[in-house]
């Protein structure tokens, strides 16, 4: 990470002695420097204290200065940045002030509601401009110059290129929340576009969880002599997270997943898929032994993505299963097993994938499917994370008496899949919740022909 500290020497000192500071007592935002009406907006929200990243990154920013954030995910960086936009938006009200940069929709979403919920009582406005929304309607809220927009980057650009009238050449904030994801999707052409016609006069806030060859670049092409404020040196998960693995057959996944569900029933579940399509047949087979699961993943519109997230967030249903769509930067808060069906290919995936629990200081678990295929990954996560899991405790012969049940729903499965597909060919429409059950299920309990109107 040397790369932070070319910003010149004094940037360590600084970001030691706010760490030395958080260490002597827990600070208020108020010690921090955040005004009256923005630390009441805190305490609405249930923000008592400030995380380590707010406490070294908030000071520095109201000093006027560009920040580096590293902290792992959870660890409260939208409100590292979010606050001191605010506050300068408090003393220069201005249309068109901050951009946030993100690498997926939903985490955009999830950005726009902080700012709304800290902002409502001073009338920040901000709107979304991501992938996947009729682009016309977008046009029109950017008409009316929000104060705050949170934009993934292809969409945005394409706004700067197409829409009549809208420019940021006024723009004060510009901040790139998860950089190192932003970057990885390849979206260093359009990054390079946007900051090409914003203001070099600004104040930039660049955010990561870890600090890449293309974070270290794109720091030196936009970060005017940054304080780096790192809060996680190396890779590491949150010390209240128990990680297991069990190591299975790969024909037995899908019993052995059941068989978990069953012994953990009560607890709220994220299951990480490695497809779309996975995500949906794994949905689907719950579905039909009786739990309440639903997918989130990339080919479902951004409608159904929205309201897979919130059933979800609400409580309405107790599995989430999704591909690393939702890895990266969603507070669901509570979220009580992390189970990683297929292991991902990239250990750093893995640390993001269980960074979905034990969040904010509650603990969590993680149970990681390994088969005869997988040893090497899994290998080289515990090299990464630097300790060896334990095995998650297992009657296998439990798991062996559920074989002949979860046969069936796989069979059921794979015939709605098929149907669903098909559905979607002749219609070409976006028709992929599995909340709609397709009357697969109904033939095959007894023909209950219930009809649904197209």
């Amino acid at each position: 990470m040397a790369a932070g500290e070319a910003a010149g020497t004094e940037t360590g000192t600084e970001t030691e002695t706010g760490v030395e500071a958080a260490v002597e007592e827990p600070r208020s935002f108020k010690d921090l420097g955040v005004t009256d009406v923005l630390c009441e907006a805190c305490d609405q929200l249930g923000w008592k204290v400030p995380t380590k990243i707010q406490v070294e990154a908030i000071p520095v920013a109201l000093q006027g200065r560009d920040v580096i954030g590293l902290a792992e995910t959870g660890s409260g960086k939208t409100g590292a940045f979010a606050l001191p936009i605010l506050q300068a938006l408090l003393e220069t009200p201005q249309r068109l002030f901050a951009l946030v940069l993100t690498p997926t929709r939903e985490l955009a979403f999830q950005i726009s509601e902080q700012f709304e919920a800290l902002g409502s009582s001073i009338g920040v406005q901000s709107t979304v401009i991501v992938g996947g929304i009729d682009t016309m309607s977008q046009s029109l809220a950017l008409a009316k110059k929000p104060h705050v927009i949170i934009a993934t980057p292809g969409r945005l650009v394409d706004h700067l290129e197409n829409t009549k009238g809208f420019n940021l050449r006024a723009l004060k904030f510009l901040v790139m929340d998860e950089a190192d994801r932003i970057l990885n999707m390849d979206f260093e052409t359009e990054v390079d576009k946007i900051l090409k016609v914003i203001p070099r006069d600004r104040k930039t806030f660049l955010f990561s969880a870890t600090m890449t060859k293309k974070v270290q670049k794109l720091q030196r092409a936009a970060l005017k002599n940054p304080v780096k404020c790192a809060v996680s040196s190396k890779y590491q998960t949150v010390e209240k997270l128990q990680q297991y693995y069990i190591f299975i057959p790969s024909k037995f996944k899908d019993s052995y997943l059941v068989y978990i569900l069953n012994e953990l029933a009560g607890n709220s579940f994220m299951i990480f898929c490695s497809t779309c399509n996975n995500t949906q047949r794994t949905a689907l087979l719950l579905r039909n032994l009786g739990f309440t699961a639903i997918p989130l993943h990339g080919q479902m519109s951004q409608n159904k993505r929205l309201g897979s997230l919130n059933k979800f967030k609400a409580k309405a249903r107790s599995i989430l299963l999704a591909t690393d769509v939702a890895s990266r930067g969603l507070d669901i808060p509570h979220v009580d097993v992390v189970i990683n069906f297929d292991i991902p290919t990239h250990s750093k995936d893995y640390i993001h994938r269980v960074g979905r629990t034990a969040r904010a200081g509650r603990s969590g678990k993680s149970i990681t499917f390994v088969t005869q295929y997988d040893v090497e990954l899994f290998q080289r996560i515990e090299h990464l994370i630097g300790k060896k899991l334990p095995a998650f405790p297992m009657q296998e012969e439990e798991v062996m008496m559920l074989t002949e049940r979860v046969a069936e729903a796989q069979r059921i499965a794979r015939m709605e899949l098929r149907e669903q597909g098909e559905k979607k060919r002749s219609r070409n429409d976006n028709d992929d919740d599995t909340e709609e059950a397709i009357g697969v299920r109904n033939k095959v309990a007894g023909g209950k022909k219930k009809k649904r109107k197209a």
